[in-house]
């Protein structure tokens, strides 16, 4: 549902970047169609020739690195017909969550190929990409002897594809260069609502943010312990990608702009210190108490014990709550997009995890054979059926997907609304979490009486020399 990160301290989570942060950004180095990002590792593909065969390496083994989550689950029982289809082994190793990215940091600089395929989240690849240590995809994509006919990579969103690809030149916008990780699965961050409340006291879902505040203080009840709206707020930078990105951009937000590979950091615009005031004191007039705390764990369970009245967050990190039996509220909740823009925004964040081939893998043919049937229809869609998580393929969407969707009130209506507008709404740039987290502290100390203006001019300065130093 959401990244492991998230649950990452500082000093572990920039340790664990500390060996992509150490080698410098290279640029002009081949990167995009046909080509790899570090200097002295060949992209595979083109040593693929004659006809396509699933069954072309039979006997062949590889091993694929994961973390314990709903995509993966929904994907092991399937692997088996994986090795059915090709014959290859499928080794599956699983590292808990807290551990994933410092073991994945740690294996990948190494450059050991000891895994060939790894599961990531796409702001990784702003790290890993730029070092070499991730294949480019787009020429096995491309490479008729290496994928399938019927692979259909365009049958993805684009805002997922474009997410996953960059040319790691600064100022550079996402969707040039290669093409880094294939999503596998994602989520947009939209609101979830008490709909037996609602509908119960007549209340109309608010349209803009300046009613979506009031609603929320309305539904706030200290003395019955029920408050209006739940969202991330600790010093994470998990607490900055959904809600709060999403409802930023939408506002008219920006983190950076950009003037050639110069970057300047934007968080303190008139724009964004409005918007964040009226966040923050969102959270101190109609958030949880302990907000300073919170990670999507308390939001939705505050949201399924009735103690919040709605939820800005992940769509998939919501929707257990819904499941009979799973919470106090399940059969009671609904999801709306949140509240548009100014100028009638729904522009809206997105975190997928994806699948990404190991740069030092040497067993690349074998290792793409199964990332295209792992992001392909047919897996995909035996995955949706046992597990909730949004599709990344339009077309497992509109198909067995959409079967899924009869408990979930709302949930189908908000998809299609946003999804046209759902990409990665950051800026690319290799101190991304370095950003956010800074951004998260930020937060956290106008919560506790500093000056908003003076807090993110503070904020825009750092940043600004950080980035471009």
């Amino acid at each position: 549902m959401n990244p492991p990160s998230s649950k990452l301290t500082r000093r572990s989570l920039l340790a664990a970047m500390g060996g992509a942060a150490a080698v410098p950004m290279l640029t002009g180095c081949g990167v995009g169609t046909g080509g790899d990002a570090g200097a002295g590792v060949e992209n595979g593909a083109s040593q693929v020739t004659g006809s396509f065969d699933w069954k072309k390496l039979s006997g062949e083994s590889i091993k694929i690195l994961q973390t314990p989550h709903p995509y993966q689950q929904a994907f092991q029982p399937l692997l088996k017909e994986f090795t059915d289809l090709t014959g290859i082994q499928v080794q599956a190793d699983l590292v808990a969550e807290a551990d994933y990215f410092t073991k994945l940091n740690t294996e990948l600089a190494g450059k050991t190929g000891a895994h060939d395929v790894f599961m990531t989240g796409a702001y990784f690849i702003w790290q890993y990409g730029p070092p070499g240590w991730m294949e480019d995809l787009t020429p096995w994509i491309e490479n008729s002897s290496a994928t399938n006919d019927e692979y259909d990579f365009e049958d993805i969103y684009e805002g997922l594809r474009t997410s996953t690809r960059w040319d790691f030149e600064k100022g550079s916008a996402l969707g040039t260069g290669g093409q880094w990780a294939i999503p596998w699965g994602f989520e947009t961050n939209v609101v979830a609502y008490n709909k037996k409340e609602f509908d119960s006291r007549g209340i109309a879902l608010p349209e803009t943010f300046d009613d979506f505040i009031q609603l929320a203080v309305d539904l706030t009840d200290r003395s019955q312990n029920r408050y209006g709206v739940a969202f991330r707020g600790s010093k994470s930078w998990a607490t900055i990608h959904p809600g709060f990105m999403t409802q930023f951009t939408r506002e008219g937000g920006k983190d950076y702009t950009t003037d050639g590979d110069q970057y300047t950091a934007a968080m303190n615009s008139d724009v964004a210190v409005d918007f964040t005031k009226k966040w923050v004191d969102l959270a101190r007039n109609a958030g949880p108490t302990s907000w300073t705390t919170y990670d999507y764990p308390q939001c939705t369970g505050d949201l399924g014990n009735g103690n919040a009245m709605m939820v800005y967050d992940a769509d998939s990190a919501t929707y257990p709550k819904q499941k009979a039996g799973a919470s106090a509220q399940a059969g009671n909740l609904a999801w709306y997009p949140g509240p548009a823009g100014p100028d009638g925004s729904y522009a809206t964040n997105l975190w997928t995890w994806s699948l990404a081939m190991n740069a030092a893998s040497k067993k690349k043919q074998a290792a793409w054979l199964f990332m295209q049937w792992a992001t392909g229809k047919e897996a995909m869609t035996k995955a949706t059926a046992s597990t909730f998580a949004d599709p990344t393929r339009a077309s497992v969407f509109d198909g067995a997907f959409k079967q899924t969707l009869g408990e979930f009130p709302g949930y189908l209506e908000t998809f299609e609304k946003v999804i046209d507008s759902t990409k990665i709404q950051f800026t690319p740039q290799t101190k991304f979490f370095e950003t956010t987290e800074d951004w998260a502290v930020a937060l956290q100390d106008i919560y506790s009486g500093a000056d908003a203006k003076s807090r993110l001019d503070e904020l825009a300065e750092a940043n600004t020399s950080k980035i471009n130093a």
